[in-house]
């Protein structure tokens, strides 16, 4: 077992079933955001394939959901390599005995906010070439991030992936902000940062957006030419972005 490691310790990555957090005091179950979040990762997933984007990486990829990416990208490229990266020894262990199980599947222990050392990860390089495009995904976690620390750590994958790849980002969001600071403060598993449209469009600094640019995450498509924002109180708040080529 891990030192310090207590599996009776809310955890946000344990309770987020494929990111639709789901346990018991969990911020971004209680807004709902669980299905919107997990179709449009599966929507981006496939967009991503259909461009002939061939290699994933699930960056705080949470308890196995179905579909699960690799599944997703599959379905459109069958030979899509897919890293998913997580610091929980739990998701860990799940996602080793559920998901990499096939070849060009595999799931490393690496913390999401250390992209040098996530991409330089050698069980990573054994299924991801840096060299070539690579869909980034970073689903419902960087709400855990305040905005600065937000920016760096996809910053810091932008400007390290190849030409023609694409990075995928989800957060969950409230437009009554009074309601956000008090579920933030409720939340026990991590801090909780209530991101505005304009914080998520920072995010994709240095890329081009796809499509909408952010959005509802469950009204993204590539192919809309604009945004639909509905003043709701919780929500989920996503887009995509390229590194031209």
């Amino acid at each position: 077992m891990t030192a310090g490691f207590d599996p009776a310790t809310p955890n946000m990555a344990r309770g987020r079933p494929g990111r639709s957090r789901t346990a018991a005091g969990d911020l971004p179950a209680a807004a709902g955001s669980g299905p919107r979040n997990r179709a449009f990762i599966t929507h981006a997933a496939t967009w991503a394939a259909h461009e002939g984007i061939g290699q994933f990486i699930d960056l705080g990829a949470g308890l196995p959901a179905t579909p699960a990416v690799h599944q997703a990208a599959r379905k459109v490229l069958p030979s899509a390599r897919v890293a998913y990266v997580d610091i929980d020894p739990v998701v860990l262990s799940h996602a080793r005995a559920l998901l990499a199980t096939s070849h060009g599947v595999t799931a490393i222990a690496a913390d999401l906010c250390d992209p040098a050392a996530v991409l330089a990860d050698p069980e990573l390089r054994a299924v991801i070439d840096p060299a070539r495009p690579v869909c980034v995904i970073l689903g419902a976690v960087l709400h855990f991030l305040d905005a600065d620390a937000a920016r760096a750590v996809t910053a810091g994958y932008a400007g390290q992936m190849a030409p023609g790849s694409c990075l995928v980002i989800s957060v969950a969001g409230f437009d009554d902000e009074c309601l956000g600071k008090l579920l933030a403060e409720e939340y026990t598993a991590a801090a909780w940062h209530n991101h505005t449209p304009v914080d998520v469009t920072s995010f994709f600094a240095g890329l081009e957006l796809v499509g909408p640019g952010v959005t509802e995450a469950q009204t993204w498509r590539a192919w809309m030419p604009g945004p639909v924002m509905r003043h709701r109180e919780a929500h989920v708040l996503a887009g995509v972005a390229r590194r031209a080529a």
